[in-house]
């Protein structure tokens, strides 16, 4: 199969981009609907790379709509801002070959301004900070944990503020979470993405994956007062996957995620530094993992996947 070329920057004739963010840009196609394209921009400790993973985008997109899909008839409160795959009219046909794939039509919201994290494992930034102080999140947790343990109480929500393009998240309390959102939708979002991450858990155990963690992000419908989930869902982007077959207690695992990136920066001393590129053996073990993590959760090969 021909690679695809790497795409880091995009462009429409026929719409108005109205957002770059740091994998998707989105354009606008009328005033409720959306036009999400995911680019192979991949970003580690909120820095863009300056080189991006070939296809990345199509598979967060076409995993994104697998979860759109199924979450739905597993949780039937859930409502979600997905519409289509499908390009809209406006896009000249010159641009579906590139376009195709990586973008999805969504319904246009008012977005919550945190990301709604929920922890299953104690792992990362969370490992980090219970070493310091015995809290998540500033949250006190039950003393004698050790890496990559399961929460003996279950889940735990460990929400953060969402940053710009170039900023850094921080992470924030429930509490500080609620005066942000307002105590009316807190709970909601709360519960739901808790909800999204146990269902997803249990699905992703029965295929060989370990979700460690999973970021979220929420909209308001303002005509129904309702809580809908948005923006990508359950990527190696936005969630920590880990293989079963090797998880172990007390030590950091093998992820499907951007963890491999992470950790080559920080060996290599480019924590949180701009312009990195990346070298070629990175990127593509990087691909191969996101690839792997795809077809264990979908049941699909890849290349099977994007053929059209």
């Amino acid at each position: 199969m021909a690679v695809d070329p790497v795409i880091t920057k995009t462009s429409l004739e026929g719409l108005p981009k109205i957002a770059e963010g740091k994998v998707r840009d989105l354009y606008e196609i009328d005033s409720n609907t959306l036009l999400f394209v995911a680019s192979d921009r991949i970003s580690a400790y909120d820095v863009i790379m300056e080189n991006g993973v070939p296809s990345k985008g199509k598979l967060l997109t076409l995993l994104s709509a697998h979860w759109f899909k199924l979450l739905p008839t597993l949780i039937p409160e859930l409502r979600t801002h997905f519409l289509t795959l499908a390009l809209p009219p406006a896009i000249p046909q010159t641009e579906h070959a590139r376009l195709r794939n990586r973008s999805m039509q969504v319904r246009r919201l008012k977005i919550f301004p945190i990301e709604a994290i929920v922890r299953g494992y104690i792992t990362g930034s969370a490992w980090k900070e219970y070493q310091r102080t015995g809290t998540v999140h500033k949250t006190p947790i039950v003393a004698g944990l050790k890496e990559s343990e399961a929460f003996p109480q279950g889940a735990i929500y460990t929400p953060s503020t969402k940053a710009e393009a170039g900023q850094n998240d921080e992470n924030i309390s429930i509490s500080e979470a609620a005066e942000i959102v307002g105590p009316k939708y807190a709970q909601k979002i709360e519960d739901l993405a808790i909800k999204l991450y146990t269902t997803a858990r249990d699905y992703a155990a029965e295929r060989g994956i370990i979700i460690a963690d999973s970021k979220f992000e929420f909209g308001l419908d303002v005509d129904t007062d309702e809580v809908i989930l948005v923006d990508e869902v359950l990527t190696p982007d936005s969630s920590r996957f880990w293989p079963a077959d090797t998880y172990e207690i007390g030590r950091e695992q093998m992820s499907y995620d951007k963890q491999y990136l992470r950790d080559w920066l920080t060996s290599e001393g480019l924590k949180g530094k701009q312009g990195v590129k990346m070298p070629e053996e990175v990127v593509n073990n990087t691909a191969e993992k996101y690839r792997e993590a795809f077809e264990k959760l979908t049941g699909q090969k890849w290349v099977d996947a994007v053929r059209v």
